[in-house]
Parts: structure tokens; sequence; C-alpha cells
């Protein structure tokens, strides 16, 4: 299919033909070679005003031979006509990286500085990865430097300038950028590019910018999917549908004859078996997270390395969120070359989790190894939990993962469920994000832009009314909103952090507890992935390490400590090493720190620490931590096992707490359902700190029979009591 459009190149050719040409299309210029070259004379790029490299050259070579360039001039064509256009490109027909090139071109933006800051295109991606590589790639084949003419945003990091005309960025940045420009009139053009993952930022930006286009008539809108539900797309948008073909090469399909009953062990074993009976070619397998792709690298290598010399070498490179961008670049290496010269020949064997279903495109993929899972996002708005739960993929994720083998050769995929559950257990489409999220950030975000009438707000699909007034509930109670639904001044300032809002809350309110330097450290720790590293090799020395840094009172505390001795010890890499920490993790966290300071300075907030000699120094850090997770209040049972305060969840605490014992009290961060339902990042508090600082919470006439309650009336007496005295 499609291989009668693939045509060989010569590097003769394409620099003979890198003259422009102007094509009868209402004054959009296009050039034959490159997408890029604007105004600049052949073999220059008007970009830098420099010749282009070799390297350019032979990109474009590949460029030519990606299915979305055959469809060029058809596409500007209809980006020409229409404000708004639906794309629908399969995975790999090269749209991530072409369309924005193509629509650079096609709206021939000048190049005087004045204008530039006015006449950006935006493509937004739904993860930071996709973002940051994809960036790096389209920087590549425009012959820029990154973060000059192609840049990209993500929480915490901005890599562009003001030469910036083409920035990739998560969607939830662009939402961001919303807020203080709600026009968004930086913007020429936006593209909205893997659309069919319905996450909250984009589902929110559907709405607003559907509302942008009516004020801005200049603005033009591209929303790209890689599933056929764009046809929803299209009706919600009123806009025209193109399509573009993406796989070249045809992918047979196997399924397993009975259900498997440990995923990760059926997708190991068939990566070995892959590798010791099937032809050449790489191999990308599914799995659903950071520790089940890191053990799945371990054991593949070292049944492998068993083999000995029966079987060529392999290179098994994970792939993860929060993976180093140096690691997440080897996914692109090529496989090892055989260890002999007539050797079997070596393989590159992927370990991902979803990103690599739409986001990323690796070649040289022939086999595809998918269990049918993934961590999803689910929460329960009458328990007020949100957990990452490992569920069954979509159909239409199945079809995303299989159409990665057919990108260079006729490939495989392996399906490690049977064909029945394929047919009647798996979903159409994924859940949009919006029905299953806790919406609090949502609706603090669409208050500050001014949107109050959320009910009639035009989502494409409508959050139940429950999980929208749980939100305002809690916004309410963090003093966000005041009871007619109005932001408050607090709410404000709450909204420009890019935090969930109550660690805002937490953020904002510090000063007042003399603490602030303290809970921004706090703040940006828990902002960044897990800093403890655990080697399977070395667990007893990094849980000793772990434990040097513990502090009586909980998590909170102890992640103060790792970032205080990370700093009286110069960011040491060695130290880091030493101490089993992870030195990535920790200087994310500073970085966020930095930002979050900005952020504090732009509105007058004191930073400030308690005397550390004081007694009172943990007390005020803890008291603070109270002022924003007040709702996340967990209390000790009899029986042993905790409640959650107000909702009665029986919960526990999880195994990698720093705690020594038991606590009456104790807030936590995150709740986590795995086998049981746990409680994660704990710090143990006072009863009498609750009903000092959230007694409108804690309003006993509005509280659930529990032994909770029976403590906390006592409590009230003894408060009201000394109250009296005083």
């Amino acid at each position: 299919m499609g291989m009668e459009r693939k045509r060989k190149v010569s590097l003769l050719d394409v620099v003979d033909k890198s003259k422009i040409t102007k094509i009868n299309s209402g004054g959009f210029s296009s050039s034959v070679a490159s997408g890029s070259i604007i105004g600049g004379g052949p073999g220059i790029n008007s970009w830098t005003g420099r010749p282009y490299s070799q390297r350019y050259y032979e990109i474009l070579v590949k460029r030519r031979d990606l299915p979305v360039w055959h469809q060029k001039e058809e596409f500007l064509q209809v980006f020409k006509s229409n404000q708004t256009v639906i794309l629908v490109g399969e995975t790999g027909s090269g749209k991530t990286t072409q369309i924005p090139q193509f629509v650079l071109e096609a709206i021939d933006i000048k190049t005087t500085p004045n204008k530039r800051k006015k006449m950006m295109v935006a493509c937004t991606q739904p993860r930071r990865v996709a973002a940051m590589s994809v960036s790096r790639r389209v920087a590549e084949e425009m012959d820029v430097t990154i973060g000059e003419e192609v840049g990209y945003s993500i929480r915490f990091e901005d890599c562009s300038s003001a030469r910036t005309v083409l920035k990739y960025l998560t969607d939830g940045m662009l939402l961001r950028e919303a807020m203080t420009d709600p026009l968004l009139e930086r913007y020429k053009v936006i593209i909205l590019d893997e659309a069919h993952e319905r996450t909250l930022a984009t589902d929110v930006l559907f709405g607003l910018l559907k509302q942008v286009l009516t004020n801005r008539p200049d603005l033009k809108l591209v929303v790209m999917s890689a599933t056929l539900e764009a046809e929803k797309f299209q009706s919600y948008f009123d806009a025209p549908l193109m399509k573009v073909p993406g796989r070249l090469h045809p992918v047979e399909i196997f399924y397993t004859e009975e259900p498997e009953s440990d995923y990760l062990d059926a997708a190991i074993r068939t990566v070995v078996q892959i590798h010791t009976r099937e032809t050449p070619g790489d191999v990308l397998v599914f799995l659903t997270g950071e520790e089940e792709i890191e053990d799945a690298c371990r054991k593949i290598t070292k049944k492998v390395a068993k083999m000995g010399d029966k079987v060529g070498p392999v290179k098994v490179v994970p792939l993860y969120s929060s993976l180093s961008p140096a690691m997440q670049q080897k996914i692109f290496e090529p496989a090892p070359p055989p260890v002999k010269e007539s050797g079997p020949a070596g393989r590159k064997i992927v370990v991902s989790t979803n990103i690599a279903e739409t986001s990323l495109t690796i070649d040289g993929i022939v086999y595809v190894v998918d269990p049918g899972f993934a961590k999803q996002k689910v929460y329960n708005p009458r328990v007020r939990v949100e957990s990452l739960l490992v569920s069954p993929i979509s159909k239409a994720s199945a079809h995303q993962r299989s159409g990665r083998a057919g990108r260079t050769q006729p490939g495989k995929c392996f399906r490690l469920y049977t064909e029945k559950s394929f047919r009647n257990d798996l979903q159409p489409q994924t859940y949009p994000e919006m029905l299953r999220s806790n919406l609090a950030n949502t609706v603090l975000t669409l208050k500050k832009m001014g949107i109050n009438d959320l009910v009639h707000f035009d989502f494409m699909d409508a959050p139940a009314p429950e999980t929208l007034m749980r939100a305002l509930e809690a916004l309410n109670y963090l003093g966000a909103i005041d009871d007619d639904g109005n932001l408050t001044k607090l709410g404000e300032i709450m909204s420009e952090f890019p935090l969930d809002p109550q660690m805002s809350k937490m953020l904002v309110v510090s000063p007042e507890f003399n603490c602030s330097n303290e809970i921004l450290s706090i703040s940006a720790m828990l902002s960044v992935p897990n800093c403890f590293v655990r080697p399977r090799e070395a667990q007893k020395a990094a849980d000793e390490a772990k434990a040097r840094f513990g502090h009586i009172d909980g998590d909170h505390l102890t992640l103060l400590n790792v970032y205080h001795a990370y700093k009286q010890n110069n960011e040491d890499p060695l130290w880091c090493y030493e101490n089993f920490i992870n030195q990535r993790v920790l200087k994310a966290a500073d970085n966020v720190r930095q930002q979050l300071v900005r952020i504090m300075a732009r509105f007058n907030l004191r930073l400030c620490s308690t005397d550390f000699n004081s007694r009172d120094y943990y007390i005020n850090i803890r008291k603070a931590m109270v002022a924003g997770y007040f709702m996340q209040v967990a209390h000790l049972e009899r029986t042993g096992h905790y409640l959650t305060v107000k909702d009665n969840q029986v919960v526990h605490l999880h195994p990698s707490n720093c705690l020594d014992h038991k606590p009456e009290w104790v807030i936590y961060n995150e709740d986590v359902q795995t086998n049981s339902n746990y409680i994660r990042t704990v710090t143990y508090i006072c009863g009498e700190w609750i009903i000092d600082i959230a007694p409108h919470y804690y309003d006993l006439t509005n509280f659930p029979l529990c032994e909770a309650k029976r403590v906390l009336e006592k409590l009230y007496k003894k408060w009201k009591k000394e109250s009296r005295n005083c």
C-alpha cells in the first residue's frame, strides 16, 4: 500500500531542485525541496542566512519519502481555504514533524524581529518527552539550533527565545499561556497534535479555541489525530477532514490461544523467542510503568546473555517519561553489529510505556509485543480518590501499537491476549481523561480565564456534574473561590502556580507560618520523580542510605533533608551516587524551586524561615502543610488501620514511608491503589492543628460517624475551654 509513492531522490536532484517555485495558491509560497526555505536563495537557509549543511540534505531525502509529504500541496490548499482543518494521519505518517513546517511555509512568516512574537506557530503534545524530542528533530530538519527558531516549552522548562517561530509545547503549557493571553495573540497558527489522546488540557483547549476562533478570524487551527474518531472532531469544529495514510507495510497480527496469567513474564518470554527465531529487525515492547520496564530490561539482557554465541547481541533500551533526555535519545541509536563478521545479527529492543504508541516514531521496529495494558488515571468523586491503575487498553490503542511494526518492512505484532478478548473486552476508544479526573485544577484555570458558567462550557464530552461539584467544593474549602463561585484574591495567586491547588495554597500561606523557604523546597521535591535510587543488587545499602535522611516526623521532612544535604554538598554528583540519590531528579527539583521563587516574588510573598534551632522549626513546616492538605488527613483507628477523614476509606501507610511508629493523625500526598489502598508520602501532624487551621472543613455538624469524629469532639471541647480561659 503506498509503495508506488516511494521514489529514490539523489543528493544532486535535491540540490538542483532547492530553488523556490511559486504555485498558484493565492500568494501561499511553496518550496519544491523543503518545507522551510522561505525567501532564501538556492541552498541558503532563510532562517539563519547560512548555506544548508550536508546533514540537512541527508534528512531531506528521508522526509520526501514520508506519506504526508506526498499530500503537501493538498494540505496547503485545504489549510489556505479554511480556518480549521482536521487531519487524520496514521502513526508514522510524519504529520507531527512535517505539518508544522508546511504551516510555517504557508503563512510566510516575516523575519523582522518585532513581528515574530505575534507570528508564532504552536504545536501541542500531550507528553513532555514528545515535545522535547520532536522539537529537536524538527530543528535538525530545518537546520537551525534548538531554542532559537524552533523551541519547546514544558512545565518548569522553557527552551525558546525571541527568535522562535515554531514552538512545540505540552497542551498544559498552552492552557497556562491562555490564562495571561486569552486570545493567544502570540500565535498565528495553533496545531493540536495527538488530539485522540483526549487529555484533560486538550479537551479544555478544544472549548477555549472554539471561542477564540470566533474572536480572531486571523487565527488558524489544525487538529491532528491518529485515529478515525476524527469524525467527532469534525462535527465539533464543523471543519473539513483530511486523511493521510501512515503504515507503509502490512503487519501480521498474532493472538495467544489462552489468556496469560502474568503479562510481564509472557512479554519477556515472547521477546526472547523473537530474538532466537525471527529474522533481523528491532522489537518494541509495551509495558505499564518505570519499575516494570526496568525489571523487564534486566531480565531480557540476562536471558539473552545466557544463550551465548548462539544468538546475536542485543541492546535493550527503556523508555518512560521520567527518563533523562540523554537516555531517551538511546532509542534512536542503531542495533548492535554482529559479534563475529558472519555471526547472527544484533537487535535493538525498546521497552516502553504507551509514549511510543503515537507520540514517538522509532525507525527499524519490525516486531511489536503488546500485553494489552496501560496505566490510566481514574478518579472517584464520591471518595475524592484519584489513582493510577493498570487497565486494559482500547481497540484504538491496540491498532496504534500494531501500526508501529510496519514502518520499514512487513512486520509482526504479538498480542498477549486472545482474539475473543480483543473483540469483546476492549473498549473501542480510550475514555477521555476529562471523564476520569479530579477537575479542581481545571476549574481553577477556567475561573482565572473568566469562564464562570462551567455547566454550559462547550466541552466535547461534558464531565459528570458530581465531579464538577466536588471540584468547586474543594476550591471553596481552600479559599480559592467564594460561596458564590467567584475567584478570590487567594485563588488568583494560587492559579498562577503550575501546581495542584492544595500545593499552591500551602505555598501561598507558608509565609504566615514563617517557613516559605522550606515549603518551596518540599513543593519542588514533590513535583519531580522519586529521588531515591534502589538498585536490585544493592537494595540493603540503598535502604540504609535513605534511612540516614529519614526524619522522625515523616516523608515530607525527609525530602527536605535530602534537598538541604544536596545543597550543602555543593550539588556534587559523586555525593549523590554514594548516597543512592538520583542527581538528575535533584537538579530538576532545584530548577523547579527557582521558578517557584520567581512566582512568589511576583506576588511579593515573603521568603522566610524559622530559626533552625527553635523547637518550632519543624512544627511550623508541618502546620503550613496542614493549611494546604487538610483534606488529605487519615486517622489511626483502634483496630490498627487508618481511615481517611470524612471519606472513611480504609488505607495503609505505604511501605516506603520513613515513620518508625504509627501516629494518630497523618497528612498524605497521594493515594495509591495496588492490591491494597495505600497512602504515600505521609507526615505526622497533631489533631489540634487541623481544627485550628481548617475549622470550616472539620465542622462536626456535617461529619460522618467514626472514631476521628469522637476524638475531634474532645479536641473541640478542650479548644473552647482554653479559649474561655484566655
